[in-house]
């Protein structure tokens, strides 16, 4: 189960990653506007952080449990 879960954590990082490549490749040729960059990019690295800090949460919570 645990692997099954850090494959998954992989997977959103990579995505997050190429995400950000792609959208950066798209404003730097002015195919999107900055404004939707910005929006776009907060979205996405907000939830990338989101999801890691939850995990972090969760992991401490049980560690604390065990003792």
């Amino acid at each position: 189960m645990k692997q099954k879960l850090s494959k998954l954590i992989d997977v959103k990082s990579i995505v997050t990653i190429l995400l950000t490549a792609v959208f950066c490749v798209l404003a730097l040729r002015r195919t999107i506007s900055a404004e939707q960059f910005i929006t776009v990019f907060t979205v996405v690295i907000s939830f990338y952080f989101g999801t890691q800090s939850a995990k972090r949460q969760s992991a401490k919570r049980k560690s604390g449990d065990d003792e």
